[in-house]
């Protein structure tokens, strides 16, 4: 389900846009000199919020974020590729394969700074989609996830699924049929949700 508004800003930019521009129009009267800082917020919001147009490959698996490879290693049998995103990355979120969403955990949490461990205890978003477990975790300065998928949702690769604001990481952890050597990035790459391609299974050779 893509809900994403035909605008290109992401779902809830109203939230964080319209009290500094209301609080910039009674500036302009009472204090004109906080006016433009308080206009200014509102242009970096709106910027943050931008949700520009991606072309997903036809195959792979696709980076559900944008951002850098921040970690690729195996845990108990399974791939965990993560994505760390700075305040500068685009901030909506995307379907890493074709499939119906099997699972969605939407969990209240703290607000730890996202590379760190403690971060395991931040607010997330869980959720399975075409037998890839991703997760969505909200940083220090992110206080918000918004998801716009729901169980059942049948989604295409590179789909639109939520929006967290302001700073996260977002970690996909492959199916058991996944090996490192799938793997097509390394850490510290940089990737573009729905388009970068994370893994891709090799096809078996006729000899």
């Amino acid at each position: 389900m893509d809900t994403t508004p035909t605008t290109r800003l992401a779902a809830g930019v109203r939230r964080w846009a319209v009290p500094p521009l209301v609080g910039a129009s009674i500036a302009v009267f009472l204090f004109p000199p906080a006016a433009p800082v308080l206009l200014a917020v509102v242009g970096f919001v709106v910027w943050f919020f931008r949700d520009p147009t991606r072309s997903p490959p036809a195959a792979g698996v696709v980076a559900p974020a944008d951002g850098h490879v921040s970690v690729v290693r195996t845990d108990d049998d399974r791939v965990r590729v993560g994505i760390f995103m700075s305040p500068f990355d685009v901030h909506v979120t995307r379907a890493p394969t074709d499939g119906a969403v099997e699972r969605v955990d939407h969990r209240d949490g703290g607000h730890w700074p996202a590379f760190t461990k403690e971060s395991e205890r931040n607010e997330r978003l869980e959720y399975r989609i075409g037998g890839v477990d991703g997760a969505l975790i909200a940083g220090w300065f992110a206080r918000r996830i918004t998801p716009y998928l729901s169980s059942d949702d049948c989604l295409a690769r590179g789909q639109r699924i939520g929006h967290i604001a302001f700073g996260s990481r977002a970690d996909l952890v492959l199916p058991p049929a996944y090996d490192l050597d799938d793997i097509t990035v390394s850490v510290g790459d940089a990737v573009r949700a729905g388009e970068t391609v994370l893994a891709e299974r090799s096809e078996p050779s006729d000899d």
